[in-house]
């Protein structure tokens, strides 16, 4: 099978804060993970997705700090159609989460809209407009 992207991970200042992000956008996560230093969940298609505090990646790479001057990931959702993409965004703002970009229609042929979770990463919403 050779090499291929199985697991993206993201370090996280508050641990139940980033999870209950993900949470509302509607990964499966236990409750229980909040408390944990890491976490990973299976995604649909079999990559993973985890979460590390940053006292965990600090323990292998005592100099890490935060990216300063921009973000070094995004996350994407794909959303059914354009509407879910319109109602998913304004669900997570209703919830409190912050919104970066309100939805529009892209040059590049989709909906698109973007969040941001706790710890500043970009997270996309995003479907084909037609």
């Amino acid at each position: 099978m050779g090499i291929r992207i199985d697991f993206f991970g993201l370090v996280v200042a508050d641990m139940g804060r980033s999870l209950a992000f993900y949470r509302d956008l509607g990964l499966d996560i236990p409750a229980e993970a909040d408390h944990e230093p890491h976490v990973e969940v299976s995604l649909p298609g079999g990559m993973r997705l985890g979460w590390d505090r940053v006292d965990v990646i600090r323990s292998f790479e005592p100099d890490w700090a935060p990216p300063s001057g921009g973000h070094r990931i995004a996350v994407g959702f794909h959303c059914d159609d354009p509407a879910e993409v319109d109602a998913t965004y304004a669900r997570m703002v209703g919830l409190g989460h912050r919104g970066h970009k309100e939805p529009w229609d892209a040059f590049w042929g989709q909906r698109y809209a973007q969040l941001q979770d706790p710890d500043g990463n970009p997270v996309d919403l995003f479907s084909a407009l037609a």
